[in-house]
């Protein structure tokens, strides 16, 4: 699950990282009571407008502005809340804002004695270990200084048992070239960082870039999070977080009923039971000619409700020409799916593309002679190679 910036920095603030003082607002009249509050705390005499979408590059598409008057504030925020904000991370299609956070500015004043830097804790699915990324590059897209400079882009594997320890920490803060309090800094808010990665369950953060200030503090200028879906169950808190608005409508619709789902830009809807099996599929739909549209999986107890929902959930992709089916019935009896997918077709009524069924497993053959005695225009099949062949019908 993705989270905003401000959540996100909320989290590592709990966790004792540094954060710049700033304040989320919905409308430019707040974010002048939010400009008020922040000067008042801090002193500060320019502040930053951040636009708060679930996307990165948010600076190159017009999110982030510079004023130095609560005017410009209440300028630039009524401009940025409800602009529709294009980034390379967006696409064509962007996101609409709905929310600005109002930011103190951390380079004010001695902007030339400001440094940033890159930092990130993920896992290396490789070594099965966390992994503190870093460089002396931050405030660009790491992505092109990997490619560019790779060996400016730095690693330290963490143990997974005894966790980041206050020697690496101080050994990635002696690579960034600090010293002194920002070098006694860096380490703290490194150790602080990896225990809100730990501790909230994220699959990433992202602090893009770190901040030493002119004074030689380490404050987090910008923040990105995300948490593992598998542990929310222990985070009623962040789950609290959750946008539903920045986030695909087929995929929070699928949530509701408990399908996995992912949006893809292909032509073939593909419902499967199983990731392995969803792989296998999309697979299959390559070969035959066609692009999977989408990733969708019912799960191990698929029924005439969950084959309904995600009937419903494909249809509504315009570009989808033809939807495949695979289920391989090992829990779950396969003349039991079709009998479910047979009453999921008549609740929905005429469905407008070919619908191809493979099934597979348990009573597989009575669900064939099920599904081709319906009277519904669904071809059936046995075998992958089957399944595959009736795709490729389809587009010739």
């Amino acid at each position: 699950m993705n989270i905003h910036e401000f959540q996100a920095k909320n989290i590592l603030e709990g966790y004792g990282a540094k954060i710049p003082l700033g304040l989320v607002a919905e409308t430019p009249q707040k974010a002048v009571k939010a400009v008020k509050a922040v000067q008042e705390k801090t002193g500060t005499k320019t502040w930053v407008v951040k636009a708060q979408v679930h996307a990165g590059g948010r600076g190159k598409g017009g999110g982030v502005k510079l004023a130095t008057s609560p005017y410009e504030v209440e300028t630039l925020a009524s401009k940025i809340i409800g602009m529709n904000l294009v980034t390379p991370q967006t696409g064509s299609v962007g996101k609409k804002v709905s929310r600005v956070l109002i930011q103190q500015d951390i380079y004010y004043p001695g902007e030339e004695a400001v440094k940033e830097y890159y930092l990130s804790f993920v896992l290396n699915r490789s070594s099965g270990k966390n992994t503190l990324v870093y460089s002396t590059k931050g405030g660009t897209d790491i992505e092109e200084v990997a490619a560019n400079t790779p060996h400016l882009v730095l690693k330290e594997e963490i143990d997974p048992v005894l966790g980041l320890q206050a020697f690496q920490a101080r050994r990635v803060a002696f690579g960034l070239g600090l010293s002194g309090k920002a070098y006694s800094e860096m380490v703290q808010f490194l150790l602080s960082v990896y225990k809100a990665y730990t501790g909230s369950d994220a699959l990433l953060i992202e602090i893009n870039p770190v901040v030493k200030t002119s004074d030689g503090h380490i404050m987090a200028a910008d923040a990105k999070m995300i948490i593992d879906d598998n542990a929310l169950f222990r985070h009623p808190e962040i789950m609290a977080m959750r946008d539903t608005a920045e986030e695909d409508p087929a995929e929070v619709e699928a949530s509701e009923h408990n399908l996995n789902f992912v949006k893809l830009d292909g032509n073939v809807g593909c419902m499967v039971n199983g990731a392995g099996l969803a792989m296998a599929t999309m697979d299959i739909i390559k070969l035959s000619g066609g692009s999977p549209a989408n990733f969708l999986d019912v799960g191990g107890s698929a029924n005439a409700q969950t084959v309904e929902a995600g009937f419903r959930i494909i249809l509504k992709d315009p570009h989808v020409k033809a939807i495949l089916i695979n289920i391989f019935g090992g829990i779950v009896r396969c003349d039991r799916v079709a009998e479910g997918i047979i009453e999921a077709y008549k609740a929905i009524g005429e469905i407008r593309v070919p619908v191809i069924v493979r099934l597979q497993g348990t009573n597989a053959e009575i669900a064939k002679e099920l599904i081709d005695k319906s009277g519904l225009k669904v071809l059936s099949a046995i075998t992958l190679f089957d399944a595959a062949r009736k795709v490729k019908e389809v587009f010739d």
